[in-house]
């Protein structure tokens, strides 16, 4: 859009969800359009505005190819999809980084550049192959030298043996969130276990929904999947059982939300914990919240949780609370 101020703030683009959106409101390149803020926030177009005498752009259409590998898209509700998998440039690259970032294994030194150097030198086709790369090969990266090198094959070894919930997160299945991997990995404990549950039981896991299971079912019965995972354990890969819940820990089903800067760990950090121990962090108060931890320099979700009655913990007090489990 030309720059256009919206409530006090200059909006110059905005959002039209979807191509079923694009095509009943019939916004097309040139046109002048109404928009708003929906929820005093996100940008939205909520109508075309008729211009008279102006000859009008040609109508959008959605790429009927992938853009980046030339495979045959498909439609899945409202979304349009590449089938192409890893062999769609793009999305190895996406992979690659999702499976090494901070909450999935946690590779230090695989960002975005490093993973897009690794395919367009072809020395990554799908994840397993993080594992048989060499110093040596790390060396061909931009901006590698012996030490960094070391550093990030190291880094990539030292993930050998993560914890089931966090590979599950990493693997990047479609609607399997960082709960829902938690959620899945208590339940089956082992990811033999859960490879071979069947999507009606994989229904019946509290906050797992027709639409999660299908997915990790589909998942799992994938061949080119099926061989990556076989990859991976060759590779020496050998993903940790979840403990028995024999002892429930005090933060089992305890919801924490946490504003302002702590001294001891970064936000990702407590969030992770407060998952590990069973319990579930959210980034904004509500009648669910059983815990408030107050940092440095809280922001309005303290005057929240003083209104709502909610308990308030300072980080001496949360500290205190997670090494007594």
């Amino acid at each position: 859009l030309q720059p256009v101020d919206v409530g006090g703030v200059t909006v110059s683009r905005a959002s039209l969800h979807n191509e079923d959106e694009i095509k009943k409101k019939d916004v097309r390149p040139g046109d002048r359009v109404r928009i708003v803020r929906a929820g005093d926030v996100i940008p939205e177009v909520l109508e075309r505005v008729e211009a008279s005498k102006k000859k009008r752009g040609k109508a959008f259409s959605m790429p009927k190819t992938c853009p980046a590998c030339g495979a045959k898209v498909f439609r899945e509700g409202a979304y349009y999809f590449c089938p192409a998998g890893l062999s769609c440039p793009p999305q190895l690259i996406g992979r690659v980084i999702h499976y090494g970032s901070r909450d999935a294994m946690d590779i230090e030194g695989l960002g975005k550049k490093t993973a897009e150097d690794m395919a367009r030198k072809d020395l990554i086709n799908n994840i397993a192959d993080l594992y048989t790369l060499s110093v040596d090969d790390l060396l061909k990266l931009e901006g590698f030298a012996r030490k960094s090198a070391t550093q990030l094959h190291e880094a990539i070894q030292g993930t050998k043996n993560p914890r089931l919930d966090r590979f599950l997160y990493a693997l990047g299945i479609r609607h399997a969130g960082q709960r829902v991997a938690r959620v899945l990995a208590k339940r089956y404990r082992s990811l033999d276990a859960l490879r071979k549950a069947k999507r009606y039981d994989l229904a019946k896991t509290e906050e797992i929904g027709p639409e999660i299971s299908r997915r990790v079912t589909k998942f799992f019965q994938e061949e080119e999947n099926k061989r990556v995972l076989k990859r991976l354990e060759k590779a020496g890969v050998k993903v940790k059982e979840m403990p028995s819940d024999k002892k429930a820990s005090p933060l089992e089903g305890k919801t924490f939300v946490f504003t302002g800067k702590l001294e001891s760990r970064t936000r990702e950090e407590v969030q992770r914990l407060v998952e590990d121990l069973g319990g579930r962090a959210t980034s904004s108060v509500s009648g669910e919240t059983d815990y408030v931890v107050e940092g440095e320099n809280p922001g309005s979700k303290l005057e929240e949780a003083k209104e709502k009655n909610i308990r308030i913990l300072d980080e001496k007090a949360f500290e205190k609370l997670i090494n007594d489990q």
